[in-house]
This record gives structure tokens, sequence and C-alpha cells, in this order.
């Protein structure tokens, strides 16, 4: 016999259990070792918290992760907030995260430090790629905010130092949400400046929390990939951030940052001072030791002995000059008479006399073929007119005179020579003496 029960099903006795614990275990704080950590394409994070007696399973849903800075890492002792709930599916209590952070270091010095230990494999700090700043820039870029202390000190400092310096401010928000992308930003759009030469990127001083846009990786990927030197200048002297680092150079404070990029101008002018004194004394001393040497070098024998080479010299020119005019001369003379013989012997045999001899041959040529041409035309002219008239006597329409006329089938346009040619009711074209006519053909006979 069946006892007739009120039973559960499995989803509802789950629900029920799962009512009771979240309305128990609502917002409550939780501490352990974080292990089996597992970070699915999804972007949600599934680990296990645990002590030395106990487990609990726990879930960080992606869209929380946005307010934790570092990385859960397994090994690492936690503290979290979040609901007990029920994993209906395998009817398992598990832990839902919504805040965590580690215990005994602050959640953002572990991010600093995870994200300082990422970029540092990556080459993001290596020396080598770090470039020189401009010691006399023309024009500097910086981004800061525009109404904090670090603009108002580094305006100061070059305005005292090099007042002609132009300075392009990006202005930007230095901490809150958001602060790390506008900074990132602000530094793409001054390095599209083709004539900024150095950029300062600069904020004062403040707890991690105040200065922590100046450690998100957006920035830093910003300093790396800019074409224009960088200079970090973030806090105080004691404070480091991750622009610090990836910068071509750091400086421990906004006003050092400005004496960094840009020398004193009364130190160069008195460089310079000091320059041109050194070199003009150079110049002098290099003359003197000259004068000396050629005043010596003229009193000398062998200063003597060479004036007299170079007058001899000159003498043996002026004679290989002489002689060379007068061959020059006497060789032009020599040409001369050549030309004056030849032009003697081309004068008997001018080609004009042959010319003038041969023209006239050619008028009588030309007078005799005219005559032969003349009488040779008028025979052929005859012969061609008697042709003509054969030819005249022998054409059909001179037959056609005489009342004959020629006849033509229509529509082949065939010659009719013989009766049988014609068609009774058939069209004929005939051809007269003068015009012509279309007729049709009422009948054929052989003989009419």
């Amino acid at each position: 016999m069946t006892m007739q029960v009120n039973a559960y099903s499995i989803s509802q006795i789950t629900a029920l259990i799962r009512e009771r614990l979240e309305e128990q275990f609502f917002e409550v704080w939780v501490k352990g070792e974080v292990s089996d950590l597992k970070m699915p394409s999804s972007g949600h994070a599934y680990f296990i918290l645990k002590d030395s007696a106990a487990q609990l399973r726990c879930v960080l849903f992606k869209g929380n992760q946005r307010f934790i800075r570092f990385q859960p890492e397994n090994g690492m002792m936690v503290v979290a907030r979040g609901n007990i709930t029920v994993y209906d599916r395998r009817g398992e209590y598990q832990f839902v995260c919504d805040y965590i952070e580690p215990l005994g270091f602050g959640s953002l010095q572990i991010a600093f430090d995870q994200l300082k230990t990422r970029l540092a494999k990556e080459g993001l700090f290596d020396a080598g790629r770090k470039r020189l700043i401009p010691s006399w820039p023309k024009r500097i870029g910086i981004v800061t905010s525009p109404t904090g202390a670090a603009i108002r000190d580094i305006l100061n400092v070059l305005t005292r130092r090099f007042a002609s310096v132009q300075v392009l401010i990006n202005p930007v928000r230095v901490q809150g949400e958001g602060a790390g992308k506008e900074i990132a930003d602000a530094i793409k759009e001054l390095e599209d400046q083709h004539d900024i030469e150095v950029i300062i990127v600069a904020r004062g001083g403040g707890s991690i929390e105040d200065l922590w846009a100046f450690n998100e990786e957006v920035v830093a990927r910003a300093i790396y990939s800019c074409r224009v030197p960088v200079i970090s200048a973030v806090g105080h002297e004691i404070d480091y951030t991750i622009s610090d680092f990836v910068a071509d150079l750091r400086a421990p404070t906004p006003s050092a940052a400005a004496e960094l990029v840009i020398q004193n101008r009364e130190q160069l002018e008195e460089h310079l001072r000091v320059l041109h004194k050194g070199l003009m004394k150079a110049i002098i001393h290099r003359i003197d030791m000259d004068r000396t040497n050629l005043m010596h070098f003229a009193g000398s024998r062998t200063f003597r002995n060479f004036w007299s080479v170079i007058l001899q010299r000159q003498e043996h020119i002026d004679d290989y000059e002489i002689r060379l005019c007068r061959s020059f001369l006497q060789y032009i003379g020599r040409l001369k008479e050549k030309i004056e013989h030849g032009e003697r012997l081309l004068s008997g045999s001018h080609p004009a006399k042959k010319i003038k001899g041969l023209q006239s041959q050619l008028d009588t040529q030309k007078s005799r073929l005219e005559d032969i041409m003349c009488g040779g035309t008028q025979e052929r002219r005859q012969a061609l007119s008697a042709c003509m008239a054969q030819i005249d006597s022998l054409s059909p329409l001179n037959v056609l005179k005489r009342g004959y006329s020629l006849c033509w089938r229509l529509p082949d346009e065939k010659l009719v020579r013989r009766w049988t040619d014609l068609n009774v009711g058939g069209l004929v074209r005939l051809r007269f003496h003068e015009g012509g006519a279309i007729c049709e053909v009422k009948g054929k006979a052989k003989q009419i």
C-alpha cells in the first residue's frame, strides 16, 4: 500500500533553500585564500575561497570587475563582500562577490605592482628606448589640470628661466573616473602638433588614489607610443607612478620638470660669454704665433734664396711667352700664304664657268626636245582622230540613228536577242536614238 504524502520537487526545495540563504546571508564579508581560479572568455571569474577547515565556491561576474583595480591570483589572501545563494543546476551553494580586496596590502598597491611587472616584461621601461630631452625646445606641450598648482609652478619656472619659450597646454582631469583616458588622448593630440618638441605630463602631490590616473595602462601605452620625448612629473619626490617608469625622463616635481626641460637663460648667456672670450684669446694667440713665424722666415736665408728662385722662374716664363708669340705669328703667316695660293688655283677652274657652259648645252637640248615633242604630239593627235572616227562609225548608237532600238527584259535587265526571250504580259525597256520607253508584251511570234 502506497502512502499519500506531500513531497517537494527538487526545484521547489532548492528554491526554498536559496530564499532562506539569500535572506540570512545578504551582503556578508568573508575572508580566505584564493584557489582554483578560472577566467573563461565570458569575462566572469570563478574561484574557491578556503581556510584550513572548509571551502566556499565563489563567482565574480564581469560587471562587478570594473570596481576592482587588481587581478586576483591563486594563493592570495582576500576579503570579499557578497551574497550566499544556490546554483540550481548543481544544487550547490555559492558566494556571489560584488567587491574583493587583498588582505595586508591595499588593492591599488597590488594592482600597481601587477601592472608594473607586466609592462616591464613587455619592454616599456627599457632604458635603451628612452630619448634625450632637447636642451632648448622652442615649443613645449603640457598635459595637466588647468586649475592645479602644477601648471602654475611650471609656468613660473619657465617664465623665470626663459620667457620666450612657447607653451601649449592641453587641459585634462588628473583624477577620477575616466581621467586616465583623457590624459592618454591629450598626449596623442599634442603628439600630432608637429612643432611640439617635448611633452610634460604633470600633477601635484596626493594619495595613491589621487595619483591613480597616472598608473593606468592606457596612459602608459600613450607615453610609450608617443613620437615626442615625454617628461613625467607626477606628485612629490617620494611618489612613483607607472608613467614615471615609461617616460623618457622622470622629474621629482612639476617645478623640477620645468627646470630640466629648459636651461637658465642667464647661465646660457654666461656660458656663451666664456666661450667667446676663450675663442678670441685662442685666435689672437694663433695670429701672434703665425706673425712671429712669418717674420722669422722672411729674415732667413732660405726666404732670400726662395725669392731669387721665384725671380729666375719669372724670367723664364717671360722668355717662353715671347718665343711662343713669335712662333704663333710665323704659323699664321704660313697658313695665310697657303690660303692665297689655293684661291689662285681655284680661280682658273671656277665652278661658275663650267656651270655657264653646261647651261648653254642644256638650252640647246631643251629646244631640240621641244621640237621633237611637238612633232610627235601632232602625229599622235591625227592618229587618234582617225581611230575616234572609226570607233564612232561602229558604235551601236549610230545604228540607232537609222531607226533601230535596243530591248531589255525586265526586271533582270537581260538584252533581248530572240522572240523567245520575251514573256507575254512582262515588261521590257526600249532604248531609241533619243530617249526610251517601258512597254508591256501583249504577244510574241517568230515572224510578224
